[in-house]
């Protein structure tokens, strides 16, 4: 018999907005969505925000429908479908440090780990570790600056940024693991492909050691790229997860259930698309979505320009979405002094929603260099979302 391990991975998960109190419906996923998860020996969640009872805590410049919990009582939904609960992210810390606690508690308490967070830097970069036929080593990462960093004495998240320690962590993992796998939190929402910046940090991970990272954030499927005999996937999207700011943007009814079968020589992976129907409100399996593709680095070369015009055209309609009073009319005048604020909210230079450098990019797609690409269906993905 073949030894391998087997770990399927989810994108978002949130119980609020459309998704409130959905978990407490038996048929919320569809048969073969459970089957498709079960047919694994275990199952990594995006838990997209603490389990906790109490109040969520408004930070500066934030967004009161941006903010996330989820009810403690979804616990046992969601350790009936997952093991491994990843928690960092950007809303793991919407209910602060007692929100992480929480989570951390009520994981434990139905038997799932988590992963990515903790109460201190200590706790939230530790590895994950499978024993197994094949054995697997997993941190979770995540961007700057909305997962908020855990420090020596303070809750909060692995910074992908924390280049040094990710590297220590990578290469304990080889040292006991065949394989290690970075979960990341991170790229721009609602991108197609990746800024250069996101993806130079995934390939800076492989570099160091890892063999595989799995990303989720920009809450909708984004391509995968193969590197020799490692691997990255952008984004998987949402899984559970619908809301107005959702429903702003398109394509975010669909992601991918991705199942990586780790055998001691190589890797495989089987994905399973899948849609939240927003009739019902159940999330059911589909067609994988054109975008998740192998884009290798030639062709991501002539593809880069065209996706991030994409891009500005979807944070233009988020702009419209969150500012309506500011934006419903504005110009590309308008558009562009604000994507060259300096302080603009959210913006890490080089590597989070950095317009000065995306912005620019876009206005190369007026080049054409994307007619050459062969991938005629990523094209006409992307080309779905501009005027181009």
């Amino acid at each position: 018999m073949k030894k391998e391990t087997v770990l399927t991975f989810t994108g978002d998960i949130g119980f609020d907005g459309y998704m409130k109190d959905r978990w407490k419906d038996n048929d919320l996923v569809s048969s073969k969505v459970r089957s498709f998860l079960a047919d694994s020996t275990h199952v990594i969640a995006n838990i997209e925000g603490p389990l906790y009872d109490g109040s969520l805590k408004a930070r500066d410049n934030s967004v009161a429908a941006l903010m996330h919990s989820i009810d403690p009582d979804a616990c046992d939904f969601l350790s009936g479908i997952s093991d491994i609960w990843n928690i960092c992210n950007n809303h793991i810390m919407d209910a602060g440090p007692e929100g992480i606690e929480s989570t951390i508690d009520i994981a434990s308490a139905c038997g799932a780990l988590t992963l990515g967070a903790g109460m201190n830097i200590e706790e939230a970069s530790s590895p994950v570790i499978i024993d197994g036929d094949v054995s697997v080593g997993m941190i979770g990462v995540g961007y700057q600056r909305a997962c908020r960093k855990a420090d020596d004495d303070a809750a909060g998240c692995f910074s992908w940024s924390d280049l040094d320690r990710i590297r220590e962590r990578i290469k304990l993992i080889k040292k006991e693991c065949r394989y290690c796998i970075v979960v990341a939190h991170a790229g721009e929402e609602f991108t197609a492909l990746p800024s250069p910046y996101t993806r130079e940090r995934y390939l800076s991970y492989l570099d160091m050691g890892a063999d595989i990272v799995v990303a989720h954030h920009p809450h909708v499927v984004n391509n995968y790229e193969l590197i020799g005999d490692k691997a990255i996937f952008y984004s998987i999207g949402n899984f559970i997860f619908d809301t107005n700011y959702q429903r702003s943007q398109m394509y975010t009814e669909y992601g991918v259930l991705l199942k990586l079968r780790l055998g001691q020589d190589s890797f495989s992976f089987e994905p399973m698309g899948i849609k939240v129907d927003r009739t019902s409100e159940r999330i059911c399996e589909c067609g994988l979505p054109d975008i998740f593709a192998d884009v290798p680095a030639e062709e991501y070369e002539k593809l880069k320009g065209l996706a991030a015009a994409v891009f500005i055209e979807n944070t233009k309609r988020q702009l419209r979405y969150m500012r309506p009073d500011e934006f419903k009319n504005a110009t590309e005048d308008d558009f562009c002094r604000n994507f060259y604020e300096p302080l603009r909210s959210g913006r890490v230079p080089g590597e989070t929603l950095d317009m000065q450098i995306i912005y620019p990019l876009s206005l190369t797609a007026k080049d054409l260099a994307w007619k050459k690409s062969g991938l005629k269906k990523v094209l006409s993905y992307m080309l779905s979302q501009t005027d181009i």
